[in-house]
């Protein structure tokens, strides 16, 4: 009944007065008329919650259910390019506004931890909503979303605390300093944690050992890592308070400090210092050394971290033993990172693509197809699918170990089956083409590269450029040398290592030595392997002084090959030019540059290597480098050239 009088009192609202009779409107027209004629009478936008009301249940359940416009609003900021327009569109089409607890909960939601920016865009839409001021629950929820990726969010989060820190009947419980310090901390805002600190204070908040923690944390991600050392001093001399020790949390920040300010030594001392004061490191503890000594190559300290955890029982996170393998299979210890690897599968932990790449890559180094193969068989059949990177390490592997037919049918493989092949796959097959002598493939493969619109890189040009060295095309090297410079490729210290032996082969000593001055200019260090080639050719055509000049200059850069003068007259002796070597051996004890005994030592080796064994026996037997002859009252050294003359 009240239904039916609230309709017809709406009708006579909206019919006309009475006047003078006219013709009756066309049915058409009448709704818009009525419309037209009638006053604007929305009722006001209602305050929308969260969740469903169920306060008048006798027992409301345990999670709250959701409420229709909750999941509409997240899926509209979702799947929206313009949030705050269309938070705008849809709160005026349904006479709804978004209270704090809405606005609260939608930002905690899981949905929207990967997209901050929809947040902050729902964080600004309910701010100018009329009468609407945020609740302290708002701005936890929306720090702590931020919090998550600090590195893009820390402009963002500085303005939100700033408008926190303007509320001055801001009253903050335990709980609430809690969850606010460990934002800050994670985005680093010392100023604003330090505000917190005091505000805690005020509100009459004692510290606690989570407060201190944040702290460090904060400190810490700020960068400043000496003041966090002076807060674990404090807590560690106990006048933080009574209780508040330093636990592994303060320990693994503060580790974790010195390693991002390069002080591994510190957080060496902190990790030994553990144990003394009764707390037992966890698997973060060791994860974060691990990961510290992985970036330092230095492998063996993770293999040394990773046995203590085994021996101490510590739960050893899958990262870890990601770390470890790689880092085994980087120095060419395949069957010991295999060892790890079946470790790890005896625990039951899964592994990935990545540590199955490593160690095909690492057989593949040492030339082991059988368990390449057999790797990439149990890889498919654990169900992780190999990538680029897996194909690649598989061709190199057969590349490198002269099987270039059947590296050719996986790299066919991969293209007929949609896996990118990128500029490693060819450098490694023009490589493995160059070495077998095949350089017409190699070339061809370069080409086919240059087609597909792949950039080659120094490596790919180096593999090609030493195939033609080697095949005698010094030409068409030098060609390819050039069209490096053209194309923006850095020349490496490999490349004008292979370019020198190439021309020095081929007799063009000046080139040579025009290329190695150039590769001086532009700042590229020479390398023991780079001078050796250098004097080896420079011996062989008879400049003894011009390559030991060069080897005085090469002191001053920091590059002083120690076997620089060995290799010289290994090379000499070789080449059966016995009497040049033994000129450049007394050279050599002349100048002062080695102790007579440890040449007379090089040349033996270098005599029995190059097959001459009876001259070996001849200098072994005499004093040549170590005895005297006298003349009179002059005492004068053996010279090696009176090895001939024996």
């Amino acid at each position: 009944m009240l239904k039916n009088r609230i309709h017809r009192s709406l009708l006579s609202s909206l019919q006309p007065p009475l006047g003078p009779l006219r013709s009756p409107p066309s049915p058409a027209t009448t709704p818009l008329r009525r419309l037209s004629l009638g006053p604007s009478r929305l009722p006001p936008p209602e305050w929308i919650e969260p969740y469903i009301d169920v306060s008048d249940l006798a027992h409301p359940p345990g999670d709250p259910q959701p409420s229709p416009w909750f999941l509409r609003i997240l899926s509209l900021l979702l799947s929206s390019s313009n949030p705050d327009s269309d938070l705008r569109s849809f709160c005026r089409s349904f006479l709804v506004r978004l209270s704090p607890r809405f606005v609260a909960a939608a930002i905690r939601h899981p949905s929207l931890q990967r997209h901050p920016a929809a947040a902050v865009a729902l964080f600004r839409f309910a701010t100018r909503q009329p009468s609407f001021l945020h609740s302290l629950e708002s701005y936890l929820s929306i720090l702590h979303l931020l919090s998550l990726n600090p590195s893009s969010s820390i402009t963002v989060a500085r303005q939100l605390v700033s408008e926190l820190i303007g509320q001055t009947d801001l009253i903050l419980s335990p709980s609430a300093a809690a969850s606010l310090l460990r934002s800050l901390a994670a985005l680093g805002l010392i100023e604003e944690l330090l505000w917190t600190w005091r505000r805690m204070k005020e509100c009459g908040i004692e510290q606690s050992l989570l407060s201190y923690n944040c702290l460090i944390d904060g400190l810490v991600n700020a960068s400043y890592v000496d003041s966090a050392e002076k807060v674990f001093e404090v807590m560690a001399s106990g006048a933080a308070g009574a209780g508040i020790l330093p636990d592994v949390f303060s320990y693994n920040t503060l580790m974790k400090g010195y390693l991002k300010a390069g002080r591994a030594d510190k957080a060496a001392a902190r990790f030994r210092d553990m144990p003394a004061n009764g707390v037992t490191p966890d698997k973060i503890t060791y994860l974060t050394l691990i990961q510290s000594h992985y970036s330092e190559s230095s492998f063996c300290d993770c293999l040394a971290l990773y046995h203590e955890m085994e021996e101490k029982e510590v739960d050893i996170p899958p990262h870890a033993y990601s770390l470890v393998i790689s880092g085994l299979c980087k120095e060419c210890r395949a069957f010991d990172a295999l060892k790890v690897f079946d470790r790890m599968s005896e625990r039951g932990c899964q592994a990935n693509v990545a540590i199955y790449t490593a160690l095909i890559g690492a057989f593949g180094k040492i030339g082991d197809e059988e368990k390449v193969m057999g790797l990439l068989e149990e890889m498919k059949i654990n169900g992780h699918k190999p990538d680029e990177v897996t194909y690649g390490a598989l061709i190199s592997c057969l590349a490198k170990a002269g099987k270039m037919e059947k590296a050719m049918e996986w790299f066919e493989f991969c293209k007929s089956n949609c896996i990118p092949v990128n500029a490693f796959f060819y450098s490694s097959l023009i490589d493995g083409f160059g070495k077998a002598e095949m350089v017409e493939e190699a070339e061809k493969l370069f080409r086919e590269m240059e087609t597909n619109g792949l950039m080659a890189d120094s490596y790919c040009y180096n593999a090609l450029i030493d195939s033609f060295a080697k095949a005698g095309r010094i030409v068409d090297a030098f060609t390819l040398f050039e069209k490096m410079t053209e194309e923006g490729c850095d020349q490496t210290v490999y490349t004008y290592t292979i370019m020198i032996d190439g021309l020095f082969k081929k007799r063009k000593n000046e080139v040579a030595l025009k290329l190695w001055n150039q590769m001086i200019d532009k700042g590229i260090t020479p390398t023991p392997a780079s001078f050796r080639v250098l004097s080896n050719g420079l011996c062989l055509s008879g400049k003894f002084n011009r390559a030991m000049k060069i080897l005085d200059d090469l002191a001053p850069m920091g590059v002083v090959p120690e076997t620089a003068h060995e290799d010289m007259i290994k090379v000499l002796c070789k080449a059966r030019r016995i009497k040049h070597a033994c000129k450049l051996a007394d050279q050599i004890v002349d100048r002062g540059r080695e102790i007579p005994g440890r040449v007379r030592t090089m040349m033996i080796n270098a005599l029995r290597k190059a097959g001459n064994g009876e001259l070996a026996i001849k200098l072994v037997h005499s004093k040549i480098g170590i005895g005297y002859d006298r003349f009179g009252s002059i005492k004068r050294r053996v010279k090696f050239q009176t090895l001939l003359e024996i």
